[in-house]
This record gives structure tokens, sequence and C-alpha cells, in this order.
């Protein structure tokens, strides 16, 4: 399995990176109903911070912003479960399947590798800063340098409009 193809079904939902149920259905090759129902049993393990249910409010959100959503996910009449990292970790246990724990090391991975890419990005805007605030202080001088040379330019400009004292050649 791809990371790619999990990193496309990771969401950034409620400030947290998560996945959806009828994703990890179709990944786990279970029905989404079989999924919810499994961690219905288990509910226990999935505290907020593990797993939430989409308000009405945020799925059409979801739904207006992606598009490669299917139409009858899109037209559910209800709203899925997102697991956090540490809830699709649990799921493998609730599932209990070869194929739920192969599933769920690739996904930890993707998530593992969506940390990386983040530390990657803190670091790049970091040096962006530096080198913006090298910039700013070389314009900085440039401005300085160019207001000086107009304001010499005006003074010069000023004395050649005086009226020639002393002998004509």
């Amino acid at each position: 399995m791809e990371l790619q193809i999990i990193q496309n079904k990771i969401y950034e939902i409620r400030g947290q990176k998560v996945m959806l149920d009828f994703d990890l259905a179709i990944l786990y090759e279970v029905e989404t109903r079989a999924l919810k129902q499994a961690v219905r049993r288990n509910i226990d393990r999935f505290p907020v911070d593990f797993m939430f249910q989409l308000s009405k409010k945020e799925w059409k959100e979801l739904i207006t912003n992606c598009d490669n959503l299917s139409q009858s996910i899109k037209f559910s009449p209800v709203t899925p479960f997102a697991f956090t990292e540490q809830g699709v970790s649990m799921l493998s246990s609730v599932l209990n399947s070869k194929k739920a724990i192969q599933v769920n090391i690739t996904i930890i991975r993707a998530f593992v590798m969506f940390r990386q890419h983040l530390s990657n990005f803190k670091e790049i805007k970091g040096l962006i800063a530096k080198i913006e605030a090298e910039m700013n202080l070389k314009f900085k001088d440039i401005h300085q340098a160019l207001n000086y040379l107009l304001k010499k330019e005006k003074q010069e400009t000023s004395q050649k409009k005086r009226k020639l004292i002393g002998y004509k050649k």
C-alpha cells in the first residue's frame, strides 16, 4: 500500500490530523458499518483525543472543501467518526485481523512522515525568516544610500541655478 494514498486520506479537523471512518473501512477492507460497530462495542478504548464524531457543520465544510469524496458518502445521513493517530492505532486491536495490523503499520508511517514534513517546514520557515531579516537590513542600507544621493543631487542642482559671478570667456 502506498503512503501517498494514505496521506491523501488524512484531513485536518479541529486542529488535528485525522482519518475518517469510511476511508479506514476501505483500507481495512471492512464495511463502514462494521468498523463503527466494533468501535461502539469498545468505546472506552476511544477517548476524545483518539476519536470523535464530526458535527453536521464540520461534515458540510469537509464536503464543500473535498472534491474527492464519493457521492454516496457525501449524502450519508450519519456524520463520520474521525480517528487521530492514536485512534487508528487502537483500531487494529479492535478489528484484530492481519490486514488491520498491516494497514495500521502503513498508516502510522504516513502520520510519522507528516510530522517529519511539518518539522522540515518549520526549519525552512525559520531560515526564510532569517534571510528576510538580513535582506531587510541590506535594503534599509541601500534605501539610506539612495536617499543620501538624491539629497546630494538636489543640493548640486540648486547650486547650478545661481547666477555666476566673475569673468566670462
